[in-house]
């Protein structure tokens, strides 16, 4: 996965100081870097932002249309997008009101007084879309992608990794010090006395620790076999001691789901620990929070602005909260996302953009089967099976075929938090649904309005929705350096995440099987572990350094995507003719466009926390890695042996 105007590659944010090949990602994008400070509402600001606001600003048109108006057809799309929003953004209303549409549920916790009221509160709580403390939802079957399947996973927890709650470290100290203030602050504030809300706030840090150390770390759920655990529900209850998962079933209204996929064994051993000692007030208390906090931001200003504080403000170092407008945007999108995308694409995506687009897609997958077929290390045998995995890639460009139907989503003007329970509600329901069923194939994981693009292994798809379409990454009128550089380099890192270090264990029909000869997966792992050594040494800040291991899927798709779009427009007239633009080849032109996409500012806060919980590189690294390791690149920028920018001998990585 990936996570702006005119057209053409800007030349006034070159930094012409610095030579290219010293720094390329300086030489590129410098000036820029140097004169657009990060806007005190983000804690990064680059491509991807940039496109976020200008898209923002046509889903505002939309939203502010549909509120307007009071009197829409009941059930239309018009009706719940407008009575969505405008509950939202009734300010008054919702500080009115503050805490008091949560204390029903607050209410209902405090009545616990079992076993079975906890786990019917816990059910109750899933079916309102509050996981806690585990997940549990429908997932394609990663060994039989065809079919849906019940899955649990670990959760809980309310920082962002883990490993924030039992490292030694300066900043995972910090954190949780700031964690316990924020949680006491946030109880005091829903009206416990601060004695009480202090033993509550270290009651629930205790509990959340206890999860975070039976939960697998982030490179633990990086594979694929180790979060693939088929049982019976029989066997499940015998793994997780006293937990009545019958009760927990029957509560949100699923029969017996057969068999189940448990992520993570380890953690359900550990909360079936914890369920046999942790006292029932001490859960009720822990309920309670992860209720409130995940209410937070739909309640009065008081709740909303205590949690900016710490998720906002502390973790990343945004300086103010965004617009009321934005946040509601947002949440809109969130919830109701493919009826906003109807309109959007509607109003903003023209059909030669996908047409385009779609030229672009067949080039790269052209491409790839060229790149494998060229692979010295690779057996025959291994690519046969990998060029039939290619030609079974399904592609996705703009936005479905196929709605999602919302038709039994209620949606009235009544108060903002009664329309996200009611859409979380329906959700959770909808997803469920699913288990035992045949996989739709028409769905989209994201929506059309989304800034961004994913491959899924499951169901061995690229998918590109309509708003990363758009200047930089992609624009109709560009020349093709700027296009394969942009889009084109990102349409080939989603289709090398089908045979990056997780997407290759997975075969043509998105199973988790094992179609690599024994040689050739080892030679896979050679390089993979090169360029795993490559990122480690980038240091981003201070004693903090990228972790390649995280982000080696990420890395060898981008190394990969590039690779592939160069070898695609290599086949264009513009590289044939090699006619210079704005005093640079269609090669350097290429390269230049792959780092404007990738610039960015980022603040200190943030660029730590990506670095502990991002698969990605950070925006510099990925630029500087891939290009270190292409004499593409080399050829097109004089970069000699020696210069910082090109990696040599046994250190250049070659993988597709």
């Amino acid at each position: 996965m990936l996570n702006g105007g005119g057209s053409g590659f800007d030349t006034s944010q070159i930094n012409r100081s610095v030579k290219p090949q010293d720094n390329f990602y300086e030489f590129a994008v410098g000036n820029w870097l140097k004169n657009n400070k990060i806007p005190d509402e983000y804690s990064r600001w680059g491509s991807f932002e940039n496109l976020a606001e200008m898209t923002n600003e046509q889903i505002k048109e939309i939203l502010l249309m549909a509120s307007a108006k009071q009197d829409w057809e009941i059930g239309s799309a018009n009706q719940k997008i407008g009575d969505f929003y405008a509950t939202g953004i009734d300010s008054a209303q919702i500080e009115k009101l503050g805490i008091k549409p949560l204390l029903p549920e607050l209410n209902d916790i405090d009545k616990i007084k079992t076993k079975t009221d906890l786990i019917k509160m816990i059910g109750y709580l899933h079916s309102r879309g509050i996981s806690v403390p585990f997940g549990f939802y429908a997932t394609i079957d990663s060994k039989k992608s065809n079919m849906n399947v019940a899955e649990l996973s670990q959760g809980g927890v309310s920082l962002p990794d883990v490993e924030y709650y039992t490292k030694d470290d300066a900043r995972s100290k910090e954190i949780r010090e700031n964690y316990l203030v924020y949680v006491k602050s946030m109880l005091e504030l829903s009206g416990s006395p601060a004695d009480v809300a202090e033993v509550n706030a270290n009651k629930i840090m205790e509990l959340e620790t206890r999860l975070a150390i039976s939960s697998f770390t982030r490179l633990e759920n990086r594979d694929p076999e180790k979060t693939y655990n088929k049982m019976g529900v029989e066997q499940l209850s015998k793994m997780t001691g006293s937990f009545e998962w019958d009760l927990f079933f029957k509560t949100i209204d699923i029969k017996n789901p057969g068999v189940v996929v448990v992520e993570q064994p380890r953690f359900f051993e550990g909360l079936s620990g914890m369920f046999n000692d942790v006292s029932i007030n001490d859960w009720k208390v822990y309920l309670k929070w992860h209720l409130l906090n995940g209410a937070a931001n739909y309640l009065s200003s008081d709740f909303v602005n205590k949690r900016f504080d710490f998720y906002g403000k502390f973790l990343t170092g945004a300086k103010v909260l965004q617009p009321r407008w934005k946040r509601v945007l947002q949440v809109t999108d969130r919830f109701i996302g493919e009826l906003v995308g109807e309109s959007y694409t509607d109003k903003y995506f023209p059909a030669e953009s996908k047409a385009k687009a779609k030229q672009i897609v067949d080039n790269l997958l052209v491409s790839m089967g060229e790149r494998i077929n060229g692979l010295e290390w690779m057996s025959p045998e291994t690519k046969a099976m990998a060029l039939k995995k290619l030609s079974t890639f399904k592609v996705k460009i703009g936005y479905p075929d196929k709605w999602r139907d919302y038709s039994s989503l209620e949606i009235k003007r009544d108060t903002y938090l009664k329309n996200v329970i009611r859409a979380a509600q329906w959700a959770k329901k909808d997803n469920l649904a699913k288990i035992n069923t045949p996989v739709d194939e028409t769905e989209w994981g994201m929506n059309p309005q989304t800034v961004n693009a994913y491959y899924s292994p499951n169901r061995n798809e690229i998918v590109f929705p309509a708003a990363i379409l758009q200047h930089p990454f992609f624009d109709t009128n560009s020349d093709d350096a700027i296009n394969y550089g942009g889009m084109g380099a990102v349409i080939g890192h989603e289709i090398t995440h089908g045979f990056d270090d997780q997407g290759r264990k997975y075969d043509a029909d998105g199973n988790i099987k094992e179609w690599w000869t024994k040689e050739d997966g080892e030679k896979f792992q050679e390089r993979a572990d090169k360029l795993t050594a490559q990122y480690d040494g980038y240091n981003a800040i201070e004693n903090f350094n990228v972790d390649g291991k995280l982000t080696i899927g990420e890395n060898i798709a981008d190394l990969g995507g590039l690779t592939v779009s160069y070898n695609a427009f290599k086949k264009t007239e513009q590289y044939k003719k090699g006619e210079m633009i704005d005093g640079f080849t269609p090669s350097q032109r290429f390269f230049l466009s792959w780092a404007q996409v990738w610039k960015n500012n980022i603040r200190d806060e943030n660029l730590k926390l990506r670095l502990k919980t991002d698969v990605h590189s950070p925006g510099k690294y990925r630029v500087l890695g891939p290009l270190a390791n292409m004499p593409e690149f080399f050829e097109a920028f004089s970069v000699k042996e020696g210069d910082a920018m090109r990696n040599n001998g046994d250190k250049l990585v070659k993988i597709w």
